[in-house]
């Protein structure tokens, strides 16, 4: 008798909900879920550090960043303002690289040096530009990038604005969009002033921006000379030279700052980039920037766990053409792991239900959540990988019956 009960009961409400339904504009029934479509960037903790192998630098601020995984493995103070000295030159490059892509310069354009481009102290690294002599964009790059010339720096940079103080502000501007929260720049040479600073942590994102985005000038950082006006002009950084797999990036050295070296090398297409701030000399920058690089190649691994474009989850869905939406990671995900740990990462998903058509294409459905350990790890954005529109409205009236007895 209860039991008869009930299903009369239930089945007025049924009938009172579908009709009810029914008469609803299709607007209301099917009102989408405000889920954030943009892409994100893969939030990691602050190191996937493995403290019983990690080197000991005497370097007073330090980081080393996984490239292909975006990740960082290893890191001391790196969020420290410091003087980036000539490191400061990599966003000097950015932003001619960047107007050179839009076509608004070109490499063979000539330029005439100004008298403040070329004026230097005598311990500033120069090209020997001469102020009524004309130099083409190709040469100041190779200047900026091999000689770490700061007459090619100021040159350039009164070449892509009005004068050197309005490219430092497109320099911070540029800071600003990439993330660099601990940086302010008031020149294109990097010289020493108390308003010009960045940290490890900001320069480790600006070597990973230069590289990403700008292939096609990227193997400048890897030409150990360049000659002009019949002087050869030598690549400081040392690494060049000693290890086969490094191929850039910048050295920096003044003396309030020391001495700053920003290496990357791929080894069987794993990407590295070390930065190494604050050292006392040439010699011991480049040794611990090796360490740092060494540490990450034979103590780390890294490993693939989804494909680009590759379905993590079908997620239930309601008032949708499909009952399920096909979600993944559109840039595929690669993390990189302490040696033999890869069997201890476990993954989860978590998705807001009920979920509402209509699905945009990318849209974020949920999160992707892997521990290590047991401890969180990492957290990826999880997206739509197809569109998923509303269905007919008379099956609409049936998911929000079906979604009320689901509960």
């Amino acid at each position: 008798m209860l039991n008869h009960v009930h299903f009369n009961e239930n089945k007025m409400k049924l009938s009172l909900i579908l009709l009810a339904v029914l008469t609803l504009p299709a607007t209301t029934v099917a009102k989408p879920q405000h889920t954030d479509s943009k892409p994100r960037t893969i939030q990691t903790p602050a190191a996937v550090n493995a403290p019983n192998q990690s080197p000991r630098l005497s370097a007073p601020s330090y980081l080393l960043y996984d490239f292909s995984s975006k990740q960082i493995l290893l890191e001391h103070n790196s969020n420290e303002r410091i003087e980036p000295a000539s490191l400061t030159k990599l966003m000097t490059a950015y932003l001619v690289f960047s107007s050179l892509k839009q076509n608004k310069h070109t490499l063979n354009e000539r330029v005439t040096p100004s008298q403040h481009a070329i004026r230097a102290h005598r311990s500033e690294s120069r090209l020997f530009l001469e102020h009524r002599t004309s130099v083409t964009i190709a040469d100041l790059l190779h200047g900026l990038i091999v000689a770490s010339a700061n007459d090619a720096a100021r040159a350039l940079a009164e070449t892509f604005a009005d004068n050197e103080a309005a490219f430092a502000e497109k320099m911070n501007i540029e800071a600003r969009r990439l993330g660099m929260q601990n940086t302010n720049f008031v020149n294109a040479t990097g010289l020493p002033d108390q308003l010009h600073y960045s940290s490890a942590h900001d320069l480790a994102l600006l070597a990973a921006a230069v590289i990403n985005d700008f292939p096609e000038y990227f193997s400048l950082y890897s030409k150990r000379e360049f000659e002009y006006n019949h002087i050869k002009h030598h690549n400081r950084n040392r690494l060049l030279w000693l290890d086969p797999y490094v191929d850039g990036l910048k050295t920096g050295h003044t003396e309030t700052a020391g001495y700053g070296l920003i290496a990357t090398a791929n080894r069987n297409n794993h990407r590295l980039i070390s930065v190494v701030l604050g050292t006392d000399s040439d010699h011991i920058r480049t040794s611990e920037s090796q360490q740092l690089l060494n540490h990450g190649f034979l103590d780390f691994e890294m490993h693939q766990i989804y494909k680009k474009n590759a379905v993590v989850s079908n997620i239930r869905l309601w008032k949708g053409t499909e009952n399920t939406v096909k979600a993944g990671l559109r840039e595929g995900l690669i993390v990189t792991l302490p040696k033999g740990q890869r069997a201890l990462l476990k993954a989860t998903i978590e998705t807001r239900q009920p979920m509402l058509a209509p699905i945009g294409d990318g849209q974020q459905v949920g999160v992707l959540k892997l521990t290590l350990e047991d401890k969180p790890y990492l957290e990826a954005p999880l997206v739509s990988l197809e569109a998923v529109p509303l269905v007919n409205i008379f099956s609409r009236g049936i998911d929000s019956i079906r979604m009320i007895f689901s509960r």
